[in-house]
């Protein structure tokens, strides 16, 4: 019992540690796989968050187009990087400050959605695009940033969208086929892919 005890109590400092031995990689091989869901043309304009040597978040890069880049979490399993349209970034800007305060993935939803009902959030109402690149770390080049067997995945938001409304299932009958995600809510989006 005692040494259950003694691992709980350490458990916060181990995590700890373990956060912040995470390997930052240079600030390039963030922005290159960070930017790979874009459509060409659109890759070096966009804006890029990722991380500084100290593991904070931070801009990487200003942009002069309408997309936000999102790197890889260094501090979590596999690889994932995202892009969005700037019109949502209040939204991905609020979610990141509530889990930067340990809310749950459930109050972060529930704050959102209430600040949006007020006014106090904004949200597009025309469709707003997501584009998702994730893979493993067996796949991803850290010297160059590539990510050779990555999946994509889009996400179209469209808030309070139904299935009523779009004529979209609520699940999948196909591999990439398009479904809507939440219908109803502030957070409805169209899902597309994966593809296998």
């Amino acid at each position: 019992m005692k040494r259950l005890v003694l691992l709980i109590a350490l458990l916060p400092f181990c995590v700890s540690s373990q956060e912040n031995t995470a390997k930052i990689l240079p600030r390039e091989v963030q922005i290159n796989p960070a930017v790979l869901p874009v459509p060409e043309g659109q890759k070096d304009e966009a804006m890029v968050y990722g991380y500084n040597e100290k593991g904070e978040f931070v801009v990487l890069r200003e942009g002069t187009n309408n997309l936000v880049c999102i790197a890889d979490n260094p501090n979590r399993n596999g690889i994932s990087v995202s892009c969005y349209s700037k019109r949502l970034e209040p939204f991905m800007a609020r979610g990141r400050e509530l889990n930067a305060q340990g809310k749950t993935q459930e109050e972060r939803n529930e704050i959102r959605g209430r600040e949006i009902e007020s006014g106090v959030l904004s949200m597009p109402k025309e469709p707003s695009m997501l584009y998702v690149l994730f893979g493993t770390e067996e796949d991803y080049d850290t010297t160059t940033g590539a990510l050779p067997n990555g999946k994509f995945r889009y996400v179209i938001y469209t808030p309070f969208a139904t299935t009523e409304s779009t004529g979209l299932p609520d699940k999948p009958h196909a591999p990439g086929m398009p479904w809507l995600m939440d219908p109803g809510t502030h957070r409805a989006h169209i899902m597309v892919g994966p593809f296998n």
